[in-house]
């Protein structure tokens, strides 16, 4: 290796070729480089101009794909942006490999204030859901409204089928899950991820599933991919360990920004008895309960999800209604 050689750019000379990663019309696809960061971020541009920016994070073992579904009915209203969080869809993993919800939550910072476009609509699922909220509550500035889909917020109580999830953040599980599970197809991995995550997987359409086994297909290729899962899931489970100032729910306590709720009834994730602390702990907060929604409301029911994101967007989506604090 020559002395002028990074190792990570050999380690990215060496890794395999993967299929590119699947573009919905109407999208853009572009990546954003930052001092030791790289993220890529699918665009869906607002159909009118001056529109506000929104910002959708995806949740764990996700990508930016899991909004496309929902942001389509907010075009009109939003110029829309998702990104692909560190080690996931496809952004690089990050050089430190610092997989921790703070973590996170700093790379949507650092891509907030490089872009410029802050106060946003945030939009967070699961994963995405703590690294918004933490957003929220350190950088009030940077958000206009925050809208939260089965937020990953500590639970006293963890449902038993999320426990596997849990898991792997024990060292050592991920290799051995690795083994138990290397004659597994693309599609038996994605349909057990189905299963898990919707509430009524039958209802999925075949399109739709081709694509996420085509996805399936693409990360498995990926030499990160254990290690973002395995890095993000010990970051869920650190965070709902962490006290004081920087305990999830102190910080949701902190948030500013008018949040809108939504919670499942078949959420085998994150419990919907949640939604009762979640909407006592967001000072300014409404609910949206779906009884036959899964984990990925967004997803399941795009429609719906979007049209309780527009009434409060359009109770909150104008400047006037930020103050120099960036409080609404």
């Amino acid at each position: 290796m020559s002395s002028t050689e990074l190792p990570e750019t050999v380690a990215a000379a060496a890794a395999p070729k993967v299929s590119p990663v699947r573009v919905a019309e109407g999208e853009e696809l572009r990546s954003v480089v930052l001092p030791g960061l790289t993220l890529t971020v699918r665009a869906r541009p607002a159909s009118r101009a001056g529109a506000a920016p929104a910002l959708y994070v995806h949740g764990l073992g996700g990508s930016s794909q899991n909004w496309s579904a929902m942001m389509p009915y907010l075009a009109d209203l939003v110029d829309g942006e998702a990104v692909d969080l560190p080690g996931f869809g496809d952004s690089p993993p990050p050089p430190d490999r610092d997989y921790s919800v703070s973590a996170h939550a700093r790379a949507v910072v650092r891509l907030l204030d490089a872009g410029g476009r802050g106060p946003v609509h945030l939009f967070g699922n699961s994963l995405g859901g703590a690294v918004a909220t933490r957003v929220a509550a350190a950088r009030p500035d940077l958000v206009r409204t925050l809208t939260l889909v089965s937020p990953a917020l500590p639970e006293l109580r963890v449902q038993r089928t999320a426990l596997p999830t849990a898991l792997l953040a024990v060292p050592g599980v991920a290799p051995l899950l690795g083994r138990l599970t290397r004659g597994w197809t693309a599609e038996q991995r994605t349909r057990g991820v189905m299963q898990l995550c919707y509430g009524d997987p039958a209802a999925v359409e075949d399109e739709d599933v081709r694509h996420a086994v085509a996805e399936m297909e693409r990360r498995l290729q990926l030499p990160h991919f254990w290690e973002a899962m395995t890095g993000s899931a010990r970051g869920i489970v650190d965070a709902y360990t962490l006290g004081g100032q920087h305990a999830l729910w102190r910080q949701a306590e902190r948030v500013l920004a008018p949040t809108l709720l939504v919670y499942g009834g078949r959420d085998q994730l994150v419990s919907y008895r949640m939604a009762r602390r979640a909407s006592a702990a967001f000072r300014d907060s409404r609910l949206l309960t779906l009884p036959e929604a899964g984990h990925v409301a967004m997803m399941e029911y795009p429609r719906q999800t979007a049209s309780a994101c527009r009434d409060l967007i359009d109770e909150y989506g104008s400047d006037d209604s930020i103050d120099e604090h960036g409080r609404s």
